[in-house]
């Protein structure tokens, strides 16, 4: 489900590999961030989380969260909150590198990261909770804002679309875009070249540029979650997210 693949220079690759789309139940979520967690313990100097070709992730498995009853669902949240703090907070340089489409969840991983490298092609990624009648939780909006601006955010999360990741390169919600067979190892030099830098220096200067995006995670109680899970819950939400399970099933 998390494989470990070693690179030089002490930079550790986490690939995701929960075939077919790489999708985020509540195993792979607790499983990617206890890799986290053993890098950050172990001798790593970076880290890069990766996918499949094609597909970096799909986002949450909502056919398999649609089974969970309401305290398995808080549970899910707290520990998909659990991750993203984990890479907002890491005191190790983290790189996404986005091999392919990455819709909603797969996009929200990659905003708490160092920086995102993604594959040349027609992938698409965003945030698109407005339209299975979510609402995107504080925390993952202060981090798209963060990341591209008030307005491009207020834009991009109302309308609630996938966007191509030309669209997103322009729109700074992506560093870079190289050849789909390139990904990792344009990673791979991005942390190579910042670990040239005097140590304690870069990681002091680091820790001082993304204090903020840590901080989100210090108050649990503004992370939102039980106001979330109730949206989860409705009866209307439900019904959409249903039906796509349900297309979604038809056109596989």
């Amino acid at each position: 489900m998390i494989e470990q693949h070693s690179h030089a220079e002490g930079i550790l690759e986490l690939r995701l590999n929960r075939p077919p789309v790489n999708a985020l139940d509540p195993t792979m979520v607790e499983r990617l961030g206890q890799a986290i967690d053993e890098a950050i313990g172990s001798d790593a100097r970076a880290l890069i989380i990766s996918g499949s070709p094609g597909m970096f992730s799909a986002g949450l498995d909502v056919p398999e969260l649609l089974k969970l009853d309401r305290h398995g669902m808080k549970e899910f949240w707290q520990s998909f909150f659990g991750l993203l703090g984990r890479i907002a907070a890491s005191d190790i340089p983290v790189v996404t590198a986005l091999t392919g489409h990455s819709p909603a969840g797969g996009t929200v991983i990659a905003l708490f990261a160092d920086y995102r490298v993604q594959a040349k092609g027609e992938f698409r990624m965003g945030l698109n909770e407005v339209q299975v009648g979510l609402v995107v939780p504080p925390v993952i909006h202060q981090a798209l804002v963060r990341l591209i601006g008030p307005y491009p955010a207020e834009r991009h999360l109302v309308a609630g679309q996938m966007i191509p990741v030309t669209d997103a390169l322009e729109v700074g919600l992506i560093d870079e875009i190289v050849a789909p067979d390139q990904v990792v190892d344009r990673a791979v030099e991005w942390c190579q070249a910042l670990l040239t830098m005097p140590a304690k220096a870069m990681a002091e200067t680091r820790r001082l540029c993304r204090q903020d995006l840590a901080g989100l995670f210090s108050d649990p109680g503004a992370l939102d979650i039980d106001s979330f899970v109730d949206r989860w819950f409705a009866d209307s939400t439900q019904a959409t997210l249903r039906a796509l399970v349900e297309r979604l099933g038809k056109s596989g």
